[in-house]
């Protein structure tokens, strides 16, 4: 299901730009267009689910996708060894600004203790 009015959604159907770095029938994964680390790449899943409160127990599938490609990605990117850190904010209190589920991959420097 697609969302019509989603940001992210008009991205994986290609209707709006993004430089994607992965794409399958399952999820898309591109650059962060205002990036808070050298490396910062968006992970979503491509049905829209607007967080991880709204995923169940028939997203299992789903959700193990989302981070079984992230050795691919970080491979690719270079980061694989260095380290990343992977990030899934949830509602507003959470800073969560796009309600479609994503990940923040972040890597490329060492990364901060303090994750506000």
């Amino acid at each position: 299901m697609r969302d019509p009015d989603c940001i992210f959604c008009k991205i994986v159907a290609g209707e709006l730009p993004a430089e994607m770095v992965y794409q399958d029938e399952q999820v898309s994964a591109f650059r962060d267009i205002h990036p808070k680390a050298p490396i910062h790449i968006l992970i979503v899943p491509n049905r829209h689910i607007p967080s991880t409160s709204e995923l169940s127990l028939e997203d299992d599938a789903l959700a193990g996708r989302l981070l079984t490609v992230v050795p691919g990605i970080v491979e690719a990117e270079g980061i694989a060894q260095r380290g990343y850190r992977l990030i899934a904010n949830a509602g507003s209190d959470g800073r969560q600004e796009v309600f479609h589920l994503h990940i923040h991959l972040l890597g490329g420097q060492p990364m901060r203790h303090s994750l506000g």
